[in-house]
C-alpha cells in the first residue's frame, strides 16, 4: 500500500484504512464520502474542506508544550501566543479560531488597518491586539481608539518615524489609556530557507541598535517610556532548522537585558514572531524540519532563562506569532482529476499498417521480445531507432502515422522496462519516469490555491483519496485548467508522485492537497478569472459529521462585477445578440436565453457531469 508520505507529513491527523482517506477523529469519516455528500448537493469542481478540531489541536498541542517547559524549568515569566491574520482572514477560519482560543486568552495580531479593525472588532476580552507592520498616523490613531475601548494593544515600532508619530498622536490623548509600545530589533541573526530575508541586518523590518537608543531616549523624554514593554524578532516563516532560532535568541536575550539596564523597566516581553516550521514533506529522505515542538519550546525556555539569570534581570515573558504552524492543517483541497493525457500512449492506440518502415517493425519487435535479461539493451536501441525515425520523419521517408507508431512503442518498451526493472536500484528508471510520466488534468488552479508553489515553488503534500489499496503505476504530472504552462507540478526525482490508471468514464478520482491551511488562501489569484473554491466546514464527533457553512464559488457574474464590469450590460448585449442572431429561431430565443442565464450563474470550473 502507497502512503504517500502520511507517517512524515499528516501528524495521525489522517489515516489510511481499507483503500480510503479517513480522517483520524471520532468516526473517522473518509475524505470520500464527505466529498459525495458534496457531490450529491451538486458541488462540483475543487472543494475546500475546513477541520476545525484541528485548530483545536494545534492550539492544545502549542500551549501543552510551552506551559509544560515551564513547569519543568519553575520558569518565572508567562506565555502568550497570538496569530498573525495575514496567515488565514478568513472568517470561517478566524471564527472558531478566537472561540476555542478564549481558554488561552489567544490574541490576534495586525499588519494592516483592514486587519486591526477585523482584530479590534473579534478579539476576545483579556486577549491582545498586536500591530506589526509599516503605520501611517490613522492606523496609529486606531490603536489609540482600541486603547481607550479598553483592548490591550500594543503597537510594535518599526521605524523612528513611527515613534514621532506615536510621540504626536499621545499628546491629544492626555489622561486616556494608551497602547503599549513594542520595538521591533534587527538582529544579525536570520533564518534559513525560502523566507530568511525576513531576518539579518539588511531584513525590511526593525531598528538597529543605534536605533533602539534613540527610540528608548524619545521615550523617556516624552514620558512614554512606561508604555514600552515589548520587544519584537522575527527571522522567517518556515524555520527548519532550529541553530538559527537559537541563534537570534541569544541576540535578543541580550538586547532584552541591556534596555532594562538602561532604564526600560516596564520591558517584560519577548516576542519571537512566527516560524515554527511545518513538515510539507512526503519523501522520507527530504525531512524539512530537524527539531520537534518540544524541542523548540524547551529550548526556548531554557535559552532566555539562561540569560536572564546571567544578566541578574527578570526572565521575560514570552509571545509567538506561530500563524502557520496553527492554520495549515486544518484546510484540505480536494479537486477531481478529469483527463488523463497520455493515455494515447497505450498498445491500442497503435496504427500499424500492412507494410510499415523496417525500424518501425523492428521496434515492434524489440516490445514483444523484451525480457528482464535484455531489458536495458532493448530500451537504449528504441532510443537509437526512435531518433533515427524522427529524422526520416523530418528529410519526409516516414509520414504522421508512422511517427505516432514509433512514438507509442517506444513509450510503451519504456513502461515494460521500469516494470521488469522495478526491483534494480537503476538511476536511469527514475530519469526513464520523468519522460513517461501522466499528465493528470485536475479541476482547480494552482495560482487560487496554492499561490507557493507557483511563486516559491513551496512543495505540499498530494494524494488520491482511493484506490489506495491498490499500487499506483503511474508517475504523475498534474496540470491544472488554467491556460497559463506554470499552472504545473511535475514530477521530479526529488518529489516523485505515483498515480493511478483510471478510466474516467466509468468512476471518479479525486486529489487531495494537504496543509494549505496557512497563505494560500489570502495569496490565491484570479488567473483565468478562476476565484476560490466551494467551502464547507466539517465537524466531527463520535456518531458521525456535519457539513455547515458551505460557501459557493463565486458565479461568473459575480468575478465579473468584481472587476467593475457592469454585468447588467453584459446580460444585456449577450441577450440583444441572441434576438437579433439570424441562426437562433425565435421560438429558442428563450431556452438560449434561459441556457445564458444559467451558465453565467455558475462558477467557473469546469462542470464535468450533469
Amino acid at each position: 500500500m502507497q502512503k504517500y508520505g502520511l507517517d512524515i507529513w499528516a501528524d495521525d491527523n489522517f489515516i489510511i484504512e481499507g483503500d480510503k482517506v479517513k480522517v483520524n477523529y471520532a468516526s473517522k469519516p473518509s475524505l470520500l464520502e464527505i466529498v459525495d455528500n458534496l457531490r450529491s448537493q451538486d458541488i462540483r469542481g475543487p472543494m475546500l474542506l475546513r477541520f476545525p478540531h484541528l485548530i483545536h489541536k494545534q492550539l492544545d498541542l502549542m500551549h501543552h508544550h510551552f506551559h509544560r517547559a515551564f513547569e519543568e524549568l519553575s520558569y518565572r515569566g508567562s506565555f502568550q501566543a497570538v496569530f498573525p491574520l495575514k496567515v488565514n482572514q478568513s472568517p470561517l477560519f478566524v471564527k472558531p479560531l478566537l472561540e476555542y482560543g478564549k481558554r488561552y486568552h489567544y490574541g490576534l495580531e495586525a499588519g494592516s488597518k483592514a486587519e486591526l479593525l477585523i482584530a479590534m472588532s473579534h478579539i476576545n476580552s483579556n486577549s491582545p491586539i498586536l500591530v506589526n507592520g509599516f503605520k501611517d498616523r490613522e492606523l496609529i490613531k486606531l490603536a489609540f481608539l482600541s486603547a481607550k475601548m479598553g483592548q490591550d494593544i500594543t503597537l510594535t515600532i518599526e521605524g523612528l518615524n513611527e515613534l514621532d508619530s506615536i510621540i504626536e498622536v499621545a499628546k491629544t490623548n492626555q489622561g486616556a489609556p494608551l497602547p503599549k509600545i513594542g520595538l521591533r530589533i534587527r538582529l544579525h541573526s536570520s533564518g534559513v530557507g525560502l523566507w530568511a530575508k525576513s531576518g539579518g541586518i539588511n531584513s525590511k523590518f526593525g531598528l538597529t541598535s543605534t536605533e533602539i537608543l534613540e527610540a528608548v531616549n524619545l521615550m523617556k523624554k516624552h514620558g512614554l517610556i512606561e508604555q514600552f514593554s515589548m520587544i519584537h524578532f522575527h527571522i522567517g516563516s518556515q524555520i527548519t532548522q532550529i541553530a538559527p532560532i537559537k541563534k537570534a535568541l541569544r541576540e535578543a536575550g541580550n538586547i532584552y537585558s541591556d534596555l532594562i539596564k538602561l532604564g526600560a523597566l516596564n520591558l517584560s516581553t519577548i516576542n519571537l514572531g512566527g516560524g515554527l516550521a511545518v513538515e510539507y514533506s512526503q519523501n522520507s529522505s527530504i525531512h524539512q524540519i530537524n527539531y520537534s515542538l518540544k524541542e523548540y519550546a524547551n529550548d526556548i525556555v531554557f535559552m532566555l532563562q539562561s540569560i536572564a539569570k546571567a544578566k541578574s534581570v527578570q526572565e521575560p515573558n514570552i509571545t509567538i506569532e506561530s500563524g502557520r504552524f496553527i492554520a495549515a492543517s486544518h484546510a484540505v483541497l480536494v479537486a477531481p482529476v478529469v483527463e488523463l493525457f497520455s493515455q494515447d500512449y497505450t498498445k491500442r492506440s497503435l496504427k500499424l499498417k500492412e507494410k510499415n518502415p523496417p525500424l518501425v517493425d523492428e521496434l515492434y519487435e524489440l516490445y514483444q521480445d523484451i525480457n528482464r535479461e535484455n531489458a536495458r539493451e532493448f530500451l537504449h536501441d528504441s532510443f537509437d531507432h526512435l531518433n533515427s525515425l524522427l529524422t526520416l520523419f523530418d528529410l519526409g521517408y516516414i509520414d504522421l502515422v508512422d511517427r505516432s507508431n514509433s512514438e507509442i512503442l517506444v513509450h510503451l518498451i519504456m513502461k515494460k522496462s521500469i516494470k521488469l526493472l522495478k526491483d534494480q536500484n537503476l538511476e536511469e528508471l527514475l530519469k526513464l519516469k520523468q519522460h513517461i510520466q501522466e499528465k493528470y488534468l485536475v479541476n482547480f488552479s494552482i495560482f487560487q490555491s496554492m499561490a507557493d508553489f507557483w511563486g516559491l515553488k513551496q512543495r505540499f503534500p498530494i494524494m488520491p483519496i482511493s484506490k489506495l489499496s491498490h499500487k499506483p503505476t503511474h508517475s504523475a504530472n498534474i496540470w491544472d485548467i488554467t491556460c497559463d504552462s506554470d499552472g504545473e507540478i511535475d514530477f521530479s526525482e526529488d518529489n516523485p508522485l505515483y498515480l493511478h490508471d483510471v478510466d474516467l468514464e466509468s468512476e471518479e478520482y479525486f486529489l487531495a492537497f494537504f496543509l494549505i491551511g496557512a497563505y494560500q488562501e489570502v495569496l490565491g489569484m484570479k488567473h483565468n478569472l478562476f476565484t476560490k473554491p466551494t467551502e464547507a466546514t466539517i465537524e466531527i464527533d463520535e456518531k458521525g459529521y456535519q457539513i455547515s457553512n458551505i460557501t459557493p464559488s463565486d458565479s461568473i457574474l459575480e468575478i465579473l462585477d468584481d472587476l467593475d464590469y457592469d454585468v447588467k450590460e453584459i446580460e444585456e448585449k449577450l441577450i440583444q445578440y441572441i434576438e437579433n442572431s439570424d441562426y437562433i429561431h425565435k421560438d429558442e430565443v428563450e431556452d438560449h436565453i434561459d441556457i445564458l442565464k444559467h451558465l453565467m450563474s455558475e462558477n467557473g470550473y469546469l462542470k464535468t457531469i450533469d
